[in-house]
């Protein structure tokens, strides 16, 4: 049987947690012998592991900020019809040169509702050719609750209308779709849970760094500054990690001048460089991690086995990565502390909660499916030779 072929399209706005997970799965794919094209809405991270894939990059856009309204393109001017009808037309133009018998969304259609200026037109193609491909969603674990429950319940339409599968990115021991998404009845036909998309551990950090260490970081986006400026005074009024290494690392969306104020207030015991492949395996290492509540940031707690405090993302409307935080606060593995108070003291208060938690194989409950990438790639396959 001659393998399928597979095109991922994934559109991270601020993060990089969407493209992390997309390229796992690509990955994944490209293990079980499907030739794989991944199409990028903005600029690829330096860190991101694309072994295999054949990565199209089209026009890049970003959110300005969390509210999500404004999308700047790759000279920060806001993008207007003419960037969409170009946008569209590329994506198009890559569907139609790959011809995909396999065709995966992240994300859309339960979220990046600004997008179906390229999407809807993108699935219409799909589902018009002879043999249309198999078409799937891929989605995080925990979805962000809109206002409108209307908007909600759109989402659910279009995965009937266009979808044969949604792919849920979670363990449903630690959280379900319906925790987050009202409308999950009407989409439960399609959906296949997958457990988490974990990484694993990468390049070895070089020996002795990360050991016995408090790790800070803010993932491979821009809004964790506020967390790692508050983490630099924090360590000097902590009463249980005062005497250990505070290793701060940056993301890369940071601009380099901002990056470079931070080095220049570093007290003695912290340490500020930029976020590293390696991230993983000083998580091993560390005593404590000091993070926001990312999906892949905590997946790399969870599997290092290493006490945390979550400081979840929560402005404007953001309620993801609060609930992923007390999910896990909630089974004794992490202390929360709140990001819009937070201050050195406070972050202080938290670590020194978060010291005397259990780490390693003192931890006990059920461990979390971690296959996520894998048995995405398998299920995609599966669906894929039983619709031939």
């Amino acid at each position: 049987m001659t393998a399928p072929t597979a095109l991922i399209h994934v559109q991270h706005l601020l993060g990089t947690g969407h493209v992390v997970r997309a390229a796992a799965i690509g990955r994944a794919l490209v293990d079980l012998g499907v030739p794989v094209t991944m199409v990028c809405g903005n600029t690829v991270p330096p860190t991101l592991d694309a072994r295999g894939l054949d990565v199209v990059c089209l026009p890049p856009v970003r959110a300005r900020d969390a509210h999500f309204k404004e999308f700047l393109d790759e000279t920060d001017a806001p993008i207007d019809d003419a960037w969409r009808d170009n946008r569209r037309d590329l994506l198009l133009k890559a569907f139609n040169d790959v011809r995909p018998d396999i065709l995966l969304s992240e994300t859309y259609p339960f979220g990046r509702r600004k997008f179906a200026f390229e999407m809807l037109p993108l699935l219409q193609a799909a589902r018009a050719r002879a043999t249309p491909p198999l078409i799937a969603s891929s989605i995080r674990d925990i979805l962000v609750r809109k206002p409108d429950p209307r908007k909600e319940e759109t989402m659910a339409e279009i995965a009937n209308r266009f979808y044969d599968l949604v792919l849920v990115h979670s363990d449903p021991d630690y959280v379900r779709l319906e925790d987050s998404f009202p409308f999950t009845d009407r989409v439960a036909h399609l959906l296949r849970y997958t457990g988490f998309v974990h990484t694993g551990t990468r390049a070895e950090p070089p020996s002795g760094e990360g050991d016995n260490e408090v790790i800070v970081s803010c993932g491979g986006g821009a809004v964790g500054t506020h967390l790692l400026d508050t983490a630099v005074h924090a360590r000097a009024v902590s009463r249980a990690a005062n005497d250990l290494t505070w290793r701060l690392l940056v993301g890369h969306d940071v601009p380099e001048e901002r990056f470079t104020a931070l080095r220049a207030t570093l007290p003695q015991g912290v340490i500020a460089e930029r976020a590293r492949p390696d991230f993983p395996g000083l998580l091993k290492r560390a005593r404590l991690s000091v993070s926001q509540a990312g999906y892949n940031t905590v997946l790399d707690v969870l599997a290092a086995e290493v006490p945390a405090v979550f400081i979840p993302f929560a402005q404007v409307l953001e309620t993801e990565q609060s609930h992923r935080a007390q999910a896990l606060a909630g089974r004794g593995l992490a202390t929360i502390a709140d990001e819009k108070t937070l201050t050195p003291e406070a972050l202080a208060q938290a670590v020194d909660a978060a010291m005397a938690l259990p780490r390693g194989r003192e931890r006990v409950g059920h461990e979390a499916q971690m296959r996520g990438a894998e048995t995405s790639a398998e299920l995609l396959l599966r669906a894929w030779e039983e619709s031939r």
